[in-house]
């Protein structure tokens, strides 16, 4: 199968498939200037957000570490930063900085909003006509990271989605690449199957320390999850407990063995197969992938789940005929003949290899097409 995609090099070695230029908000005060640079100048991408003033702790760690890492992503070629204090602005742009690429960061505070737009979008302006000058060059696939996660899953899902993720997985990894999988909430209750797929026993550990802190905290608070791990959309598909959707959901993981566990947004060091202790919450969880550094997303679906984000292209797979037929709009890549029998995994995995190439070389994927760039931070601890 065909490996060569076009991308672009970053001056850290990375490759990115999109090319934007970012306008990155500190905090919620800052979402209006951001959005008017964005209006402003053509080629530029704001992500506006709910977060950022009185956070503390791991909270504030988090919070810078998610945005740093959206900057950092090789998806973006320049950012810009816009924060009502300089000092955080700053802290973020440095971050970001170490890549190579070009950062400016701004302060409302002394200014306002329209010297601040102004001052923003002379900026953004100039890393537009620098990103727009940048030229496509040939790479290969495995120098991509790919990230997995499912959501509204369904009985096809893990017969027959979830399975095939797992084959494309160990594709990628094998030709060198780098896949990231999560969704520590979607284990519980085969924990101890996904367990055994770690490379040594001590990686096993730390993941299974992980999903037992999670079960900790749930319990601390005397939580009932039912509606919620399984979801309402999940029990319609015939999910009625934890333990079946965590039985499909851990298929993805493929065959090829784990070699490390991520904090959420932590990038990986070295090609291979990542679990990330991530939310099961969709947006959330291809956020902090893609912080991570993420630059391709394949998300499996059942019953419909329509997520996308704004860095990381989202291609939607399902095996759910009805899904597929009724919700056409939003899915990429249909292996409903898995089911039907029409073709085998390795089959479907063909398609979905053969949708990663088309993105990568530029086709939009449906969530790109439908505007869907859903940027959400996770959140630890109430602000302060």
């Amino acid at each position: 199968m065909e490996t060569k995609i076009l991308g672009y090099k970053r001056d850290n070695g990375r490759i990115g498939i999109r090319n934007h230029v970012l306008i990155i908000p500190v905090d919620d005060l800052s979402n209006a200037s951001c959005l008017a640079v964005e209006h402003n100048i053509a080629g530029t991408l704001a992500i506006p957000h709910p977060y950022g003033r009185l956070q503390f702790g791991a909270d504030l760690e988090l919070h810078f570490k998610t945005l740093i890492g959206a900057g950092r992503n090789p998806n973006i070629a320049a950012v810009v930063i816009i924060g009502i204090e300089p000092n955080w602005a700053k802290l973020i742009a440095d971050g970001i900085a170490e890549t190579g690429k070009p950062v400016a960061y701004f302060g409302i505070e002394g200014y306002g909003d329209l010297k601040t737009i102004e001052r923003a979008s002379r900026k953004a302006q100039e890393f537009v006509q620098y990103a727009t000058s940048l030229e496509k060059v040939e790479c290969e696939l495995k120098d991509l990271v790919v990230s997995f996660k499912c959501g509204e899953s369904d009985t096809t899902t893990g017969l027959a989605s979830n399975p095939t993720a797992g084959v494309v997985g160990d594709r990628l990894v094998e030709m060198g690449g780098t896949v990231i999988f999560g969704e520590t909430p979607e284990t519980t209750g085969a924990e101890h199957i996904l367990a055994k797929h770690f490379a040594t026993p001590e990686l096993g550990a730390k993941f299974l320390k992980i999903h037992k802190d999670y079960m900790d905290l749930i319990e601390s608070k005397g939580a009932d999850l039912l509606g919620t791990q399984p979801t309402q959309g999940n029990i319609a598909g015939g999910l009625t407990t934890i333990e079946e959707k965590a039985l499909g959901n851990i298929t993805k993981a493929g065959k090829t063995p784990i070699i490390g566990v991520l904090a959420p947004c932590e990038e990986p060091t070295v090609p291979g197969r990542y679990f990330m202790d991530t939310s099961s919450a969709a947006a959330e969880c291809v956020t902090s992938m893609m912080a991570a550094g993420a630059t391709l997303h394949i998300f499996i679906t059942g019953q419909g789940n329509i997520v996308g984000n704004p860095i990381e292209p989202v291609i939607k797979m399902s095996a759910n005929p009805n899904t597929c037929i009724n919700m056409s709009e939003h899915i990429d890549v249909n292996i409903s003949g898995v089911l039907s029998r029409e073709i085998n995994m390795e089959q479907a995995a063909d398609k979905v290899m053969e949708c990663i190439i088309k993105t990568s070389r530029g086709r939009l994927t449906d969530a790109e097409a439908l505007n869907h760039k859903e940027f959400v931070l996770t959140r630890l601890y109430p602000s302060a």
